[in-house]
Order: C-alpha cells, then sequence, then structure tokens
C-alpha cells in the first residue's frame, strides 16, 4: 500500500530542516507526499521546489478535500497548532504533529480529550525516545541496575536565534505566536524524557523524589549542539555526551555504542507510519505532549 501524505503549514523549519520531516518522507518508498500547504504561497511554493514540486495550496481545508489523503503531517505555528489538531479529529484524520501541539497546557489538554473520546491517532515525534540514550537507560531499569533514583538532567543547547529566521520561520521570535521562548521548543525533548524514564507524575520533583534538571538554550556558536544526557541512581550513572555513552559503576566506567545510523527523526516518522497500518496506537501520543506541556506552563508561571 502506498501511504499518501499531506503536509500542513510547513512553514515551521522542521519540515526542510533539523527534524525535516518532509525529506524524510520523501526517502520512503511506500509513501507519496500528494501535497504540501502554507498560508503563505511565496513560501510554499519555495519549500515545494525543494521537494520535487508536489501539488501546493494555501487553504489546509481545500487540500484534504481535494486531495483527501490517508495520513497527515501537521505542523505551523505554535498558536495554530491546536485548532488544526481539532480540525483534523473532526474530519477524522489519522496525523502526526510537531510538539507543542498549542502554547498552553489547556489547549492541549483539550486536543488529548478529544482524541480519546474518538479513539483517534496522533503521533507527537519527541524523537530522542527513538535513541541510544533512552533505549539503554530503559535497559539498566528494567535490569535494576542503576538502583534508586536520585535526579535526571538534560541539557540541550542549539545555535541561535538567526536560524529561524534563515529558515523562513521568523514567527519563532515573537512570544504570541510561539507561545514562549527555548522552552516551549527545546524543552519538551528533556522534559518528556524525565517523564518517559521516572514514569511517574511530576511537578517539581517526581512523586517518589527524583529531581530532574533540564537547561536548555539557543546559545551554541554555530551549527550543533551543546548537549548531555544523565540518569544517576544509588548504584550507577548513566551519562551520554559528546558521542560517549558511559555507565560509571563501583567497578569502572563501561562505554557503549551511541551513535545511530538512521536519523531519529526517520525512525519517529516511520514508527508513526507503521503503527497506524497495523491499527496501533502511536508510541508517543498527543497525552504525552499534554503532560510535558503542563510541566512547561508551571515552569513559566514559578518564573514569574
Amino acid at each position: 500500500m502506498t501511504i499518501r501524505v499531506a503536509a500542513i503549514e510547513v512553514s515551521h523549519w522542521h519540515a526542510l530542516y533539523d527534524a525535516a520531516y518532509l525529506r524524510h518522507l520523501m526517502a520512503m518508498p511506500d509513501v507519496e507526499l500528494v501535497a504540501i500547504q502554507d498560508s503563505d504561497g511565496g513560501l510554499v511554493a519555495r519549500r515545494a521546489a525543494e521537494l520535487g514540486s508536489p501539488p501546493t495550496y494555501t487553504d489546509y481545508r481545500k487540500m484534504l478535500a481535494t486531495t483527501r489523503p490517508n495520513f497527515v503531517v501537521a505542523l505551523g505555528r505554535h498558536c495554530q497548532m491546536a485548532q488544526i489538531a481539532h480540525e483534523l479529529l473532526d474530519l477524522g484524520y489519522p496525523f502526526l504533529m510537531e510538539k507543542p501541539m498549542g502554547i498552553s497546557a489547556p489547549e492541549v489538554e483539550a486536543v488529548a480529550s478529544k482524541a480519546a473520546r474518538l479513539n483517534a491517532f496522533i503521533a507527537v515525534p519527541l524523537a530522542q525516545r527513538y535513541g541510544p540514550f533512552a533505549a539503554h537507560a530503559g535497559e539498566l531499569l528494567a535490569a535494576g541496575r542503576l538502583g534508586p533514583l536520585s535526579h535526571i538532567y538534560v541539557r540541550i543547547n542549539r545555535p541561535g536565534p538567526a536560524r529561524y529566521q534563515a529558515w523562513d520561520c521568523a514567527w519563532m521570535l515573537d512570544p504570541a505566536q510561539a507561545g514562549g521562548g527555548c522552552l516551549r521548543n527545546l524543552g519538551p525533548h528533556g522534559l518528556d524524557m524525565f517523564l518517559h524514564l521516572t514514569g511517574e507524575e511530576v511537578t517539581v520533583r517526581s512523586a517518589s523524589g527524583i529531581l530532574g534538571t533540564v537547561e536548555v538554550g539557543n546559545g551554541f556558536p554555530r551549527d550543533g549542539t551543546d548537549g548531555e544526557w544523565k540518569i544517576a541512581g544509588r548504584d550507577a550513572i548513566l551519562t551520554m555526551k559528546d558521542g560517549i555513552m558511559k555507565l560509571a559503576t563501583a567497578n569502572g566506567d563501561e562505554v557503549f555504542p551511541s551513535a545511530t545510523v538512521t536519523p531519529l527523526y526517520f525512525t519517529a516518522v516511520r514508527d508513526a507510519l507503521d503503527r497506524w497500518q497495523r491499527g496501533e496506537g502511536p508510541r508517543i501520543s498527543v497525552h504525552d505532549c499534554a503532560r510535558v506541556v503542563r510541566l512547561i506552563d508551571q515552569a513559566y508561571e514559578r518564573a514569574g
């Protein structure tokens, strides 16, 4: 079966850059990108020129009515996302939507509530869950090798905000459209990892007292990331930094492969499509995203 996919509001930089969802779709032999849409006609034409010139639209409702895709990839300004999600749910489309899916927890929770009522398929590509750190941390936790956890630490420091303008995403610099700054944009990856690995409800600490620290910024001086991932327990500490994943124990250090051959976002999109085809729910859903956005709202509230 060829999966016919349409993409909504491709002004988002992840359409072609970083996550590069549309480039990954083009590389899948069983996927056809039937159309792309953005409210900016000039921008959607430029995006299409880099993707083999699929049909373009400025109205996503018209695009959906005309092309009738099997599956939708929904992007857009953060302030648009919840409305788009509601419309896709009302129309019955399965879809993948970029985080944060809204600019506040009530927006995302309303989408999650409707998705639950409709038993709808909404995948959210929090792609770090597909990476080697998450996989190895999960194995260590399952084997009891870390002991009781004390803390989880995540740092994601990406290049400066000029990249958004270069990628036709100047809207990301407007807090009214973006819903905040780098915490709303980059924070979900670290917060989701904390929630995923602890499996507990969270305010400032998890229910059992595990401390989470998530540092995010847009201050890296070139294309790349200053990043670190750590999960610490009584018996061992797993870290991933500068391409090296290491487990520190009382007996010394163990070093593990941390590189992945397949890009994480390709894996995230492929996994969403495969699970939808099999009639399964998404591995990472709108409900996971809602938990993350609640924490982001709390952090902004506490910061005043």
